[in-house]
């Protein structure tokens, strides 16, 4: 018997590998006995932020990490697939779906068993009878301080901010319009295509207006102009129970961004590259994309929108985006904190805590960030838990593989100025010849990856199968 705390991505992950290797699992979720500041339902594998899972091509490294885990037979990677919404060139889904999807096929499993009910000490565990631990970065306070008296002073807290999501209805289609970035959608495309390269960098004009996944809001200068004024001067929520604010660089709450000077947010999240108004012929000079936020269309999301603002000044502000001035909110931005333990002071590439091996920690909690990258460490900690309770080996893959690769930062980066992380090409094995285009190197790594992927499963299965051999 193997016992999960948490039924999150990396949780419902892990239950899901351990109980399709024949091992019963009871999982704990303490929704809905116990409710969090930003989850609305009981679900397993809830979606809090972004209804995205990011870019699912194997020319960038979070496609390729999508990829090894369908070939591992990850619950995560096929609920979704069969949940997506348009995206372009990413993976997004509808996430009361695809929550609901992963919590019956969790419930449904013979080997599983979901108590509800709050775990507020980590469970005794041994070598027969692994704890994983997945609760996410919302941690209760009773179970984060019995976790930190185990590892001592390397558990560490950064907040994280959420977008908001408009409904569909309440958006003036008479002052955006509808398209892909450089056209890269995946309508009617395999999804884990390579996609073409990006234009040149000279200003498009006169380009034909094609039918894309996102809906675009263009802003003249001078609308800009105003947005960023009035971004700067809105009021932030009060941050509760913390005395700094440590954010993660990847997900930035907009107003932090702004503060950072005029053109952030025009090179970051309201980049008008790439994206021609019809309308005009040309490029906007900014824009705020939406994102499909379910699979009747009801919702948008406001791409990379994450923000810490008073609700009343969301409303005020966001509402100067050409074709929100009538938007109705759905649910405005908030931040959340984040929990995280110190990887390479705590934990071992096979996800097990060094000081109790018995005990695996996954998810955001070990120091990985995103939906994805979580499910993974959940896949990789639930196949070694299985394999610690059966006495078979406890491996992980290369560093050549993505999942390999973040199973290694995750233990082996400097401690002293220790962050999550995404996955990226950068975490990886160098490549011996490199090409010289940065996409044609994505594609080398995926290539690459997949085949030494490939060959740890056959050799795990090789291993499993000496391991249970009569002798």
């Amino acid at each position: 018997m193997i016992t999960i705390v948490g039924a999150g991505l990396a949780g419902s992950e892990a239950a899901w590998q351990i109980a399709s290797l024949g091992i019963d699992v009871t999982l704990y979720e303490m929704r809905p006995q116990r409710a969090t500041a930003v989850h609305k339902t009981a679900d397993c594998a809830e979606l809090v932020c972004s209804n995205s899972f990011r870019g699912d091509k194997l020319d960038n490294a979070v496609g390729l990490l999508k990829e090894e885990m369908r070939r591992l037979g990850s619950l995560i990677m096929r609920v979704a697939d069969g949940c997506r919404v348009p995206a372009g060139a990413a993976l997004a889904v509808d996430r009361e779906r695809f929550s609901r999807s992963v919590t019956d096929a969790l419930t449904s499993h013979p080997r599983i068993t979901i108590v509800r009910d709050e775990v507020t000490t980590i469970p005794a565990s041994s070598r027969l009878a692994p704890v994983i631990l997945a609760t996410g970065p919302l941690t209760s306070d009773a179970l984060a301080a019995d976790l930190l008296r185990l590892v001592g002073g390397g558990h560490l807290a950064f907040y994280d901010a959420i977008s908001p999501i408009v409904l569909a209805e309440s958006i003036d289609r008479s002052k955006v319009f509808r398209a892909s970035r450089w056209d890269r959608s995946l309508r009617g495309a395999g999804s884990r295509t390579v996609g073409r390269d990006a234009p040149g960098n000279g200003t498009i004009c006169g380009a034909d207006d094609s039918a894309g996944d996102y809906l675009n809001c263009p802003f003249t200068r001078e609308e800009y102009e105003r947005f960023y004024e009035a971004l700067t001067h809105a009021e932030s929520a009060t941050v509760h129970d913390f005395d700094r604010e440590k954010f993660f660089e990847g997900c930035l709450p907009l107003e932090v961004m702004a503060h950072r000077g005029v053109d952030t947010l025009r090179f970051g999240p309201m980049k008008p590259v790439g994206l021609v108004n019809p309308a005009t012929g040309c490029e906007a000079y900014a824009i705020v994309q939406l994102r499909q936020d379910d699979l009747a269309g009801d919702h948008y999301s406001l791409v990379g929108f994450q923000t810490q603002l008073k609700w009343g000044e969301q409303s005020r502000v966001l509402r100067m985006i050409p074709g929100l001035e009538q938007a109705e909110f759905v649910r405005f931005g908030m931040v959340h904190r984040n929990t995280y333990v110190n990887g390479p002071r705590v934990l071992d590439d096979t996800w097990q805590v060094r000081v109790r091996p018995s005990l695996f920690l996954a998810g955001q909690m070990s120091g990985v960030e995103g939906y994805v990258e979580s499910a993974a460490s959940g896949l990789l900690a639930g196949l070694n838990a299985a394999a610690l309770t059966s006495d078979r080996p406890v491996i992980s893959p290369p560093r050549t593989t993505a999942i390999g690769a973040l199973a290694y930062y995750v233990s082996h980066a400097n401690p002293a100025h220790y962050d999550p992380t995404n996955i990226t090409f950068g975490i990886m094995a160098p490549l011996e010849k490199p090409p010289r285009g940065k996409q044609q190197r994505g594609v080398a790594h995926s290539e690459r990856a997949l085949v030494a992927l490939d060959e740890w499963i056959s050799e795990r299965r090789r291993a499993w199968t000496e391991a249970t051999a009569p002798s």
